[in-house]
């Protein structure tokens, strides 16, 4: 069956089989990355001559969708469809146009996308129509200058072109801006205003370290939050917020402008004790947790079982099993390279 055929498909019955960590956690949230190939080099993310997967490895939008399907029918209630970038992956509407039918009969609360809004304006108005009321854009700067030499390949036309789409289209956009010493430190009024301005909402994340990044050294690039977030509190009125969209990001409330502002902090306050979600890489890789690096092949009991799901689920639920209660990720002069080396555009960021 196509992933367009699977569109329209009835959907499968449920499974008795729950997802329950360890530590007592349900898994409700699945993030995966379908393609490790992106657009752009972000000097916090990728070396520039990066080495992509051959497409072979990469499962197939099908297998995608069998998968997913599978982890929804387990009691994911979100599923947010990542990269690298993951709207160059040919072919990845129909993939929205099948998990789509996960919406309609209720058994997936949301269905979200993590991008770099270069391919945005193409596809708003078709993923909207899929079901997807909200996108987060990675967006680390609104200087044309330091756009370029963050993101190396990127264009920032093609990126406002692509927020003013998702916007017109009816979804919401929170952006995500990876806080980076002496590079965007000195944006971050200008950053809080337009979100602001713009209604969208603002989440700030500290650089992780994941991959070789070639020449670029983390300790310089790193950021504590809390000392952003003290930095901002001398010009913003923040009022911490009680709610939560599904990820890590804790929040607050902007006076001066309405908006929220998020707080992802896996190195000053790791968010792991209500961590509710697990990654699959667009090799049908299963990561427990983004900082570790125990993981679960899901692609043998996919490929070896095309007509029982039984073997996938019981692989799944041994993963599950394993998950740990938290990730070690450091930066200081004494950890200075990735504490994983697979990059975050493989993992599904």
């Amino acid at each position: 069956m196509s992933v367009m055929d699977r569109a329209t498909a009835a959907p499968a019955t449920g499974s008795s089989r729950s997802l329950i960590d360890p530590f007592g956690r349900a898994i409700t949230y699945l993030r995966v990355s379908v393609t490790d190939r992106c657009d752009f080099r972000c000097v916090y993310c990728m070396a520039e001559n990066m080495t992509f997967l051959p497409k072979a490895d990469l499962l197939t939008l099908e297998e995608l969708d069998r998968l997913c399907s599978t982890f929804v029918r387990m009691g994911v209630r979100k599923l947010r469809l990542t990269g690298g970038e993951p709207l160059v992956r040919r072919g990845i509407m129909g993939l929205f146009a099948a998990l789509s039918r996960h919406l309609k009969t209720g058994a997936l609360d949301e269905l979200t996308v993590t991008t770099n809004a270069s391919q945005l304006a193409k596809h708003a108005e078709e993923l909207a129509g899929y079901g997807v009321k909200r996108v987060n854009v990675s967006l680390d700067t609104l200087d044309r200058d330091k756009f370029v030499a963050i993101t190396r390949w990127g264009k920032y036309d093609q990126v406002m072109d692509g927020i003013r789409a998702a916007k017109a289209a009816g979804m919401r956009v929170k952006i995500n801006t990876v806080a980076l010493k002496g590079v965007n430190d000195d944006e971050v009024d200008h950053l809080i205003e337009w979100c602001g301005a713009e209604g969208h909402d603002l989440t700030f994340i500290e650089v992780m370290p994941m991959g070789d990044i070639g020449g670029e050294r983390r300790l310089d690039q790193y950021l504590p939050l809390t000392s952003l977030r003290r930095d901002i509190e001398q010009r913003w009125t923040l009022t911490d917020l009680n709610v939560t969209t599904g990820g890590p990001a804790r929040y607050a409330g902007i006076a001066e402008t309405g908006g929220r502002l998020g707080f992802i902090t896996p190195l000053t306050h790791n968010f792991c004790e209500g961590c509710n979600r697990v990654r699959i890489t667009c090799t049908g890789t299963l990561y427990m947790c983004l900082g570790q690096d125990d993981a679960a092949d899901l692609r043998a009991p996919l490929r070896a079982n095309p007509d029982d799901d039984a073997p996938l689920e019981a692989a799944i639920l041994g993963a599950v099993a394993r998950k740990p209660k938290g990730h070690d990720f450091v930066i200081d002069r004494d950890n200075t390279g990735p504490a994983v080396s697979r990059h975050m555009s493989v993992t599904g960021g």
